[in-house]
């Protein structure tokens, strides 16, 4: 039997970031367990409402959050606050296939285009990774506003 996977970041503000990853992957804030939302009501807002009325203090509010692929067959993202700040290269980080199938100059200018969206939301790019054929197709290194790093791919 599979199971379904959840990716979990550490971070200083989950809200914030899960917003950028939300925005990066096309993905959802789920509402609070057990409200219905209108359609084109703000989730995040919903959930302000739900902790308040479960009395939750406001300096823990931001202590977690979550996104969902709209579609269903993507992983989960699950933020959860930590003091400490990031010491190292991540071990395990995201590709974001922005450009499947494409190959040459065609697959690299998909790569930039999308660095750039990528980078007006928040990210830093750190290098660009040319093709080299058969091994590679080519790729840019970006990090996350946190400095998680991520790959388009």
């Amino acid at each position: 039997m599979s199971r379904h996977v959840q990716v979990t970041f550490d971070a200083h503000d989950p809200r914030a970031l899960s917003s950028f990853w939300r925005d990066v992957l096309g993905y959802v804030h789920p509402g609070p367990p057990g409200v219905e939302l209108p359609e084109g009501a703000d989730p995040l807002a919903a959930w302000d409402d739900f902790l308040e009325g479960m009395g939750v203090p406001q300096e823990q509010r931001n202590s977690r959050s979550a996104i969902e692929d709209p579609d269903g067959p993507g992983p989960r993202l699950f933020f959860q606050q930590v003091p400490e700040d990031k010491a190292g290269k991540n071990r395990v980080h995201l590709d974001v296939r922005a450009a499947p199938g494409l190959r040459g100059e065609e697959r690299m200018a998909a790569l930039e285009a999308e660095c750039a969206r990528l980078v007006a939301l928040g990210a830093t790019r750190v290098r660009r990774e040319e093709p080299a054929p058969p091994m590679s197709a080519g790729h840019i290194v970006l990090t996350d506003p946190e400095g998680n790093e991520f790959c388009l791919d």
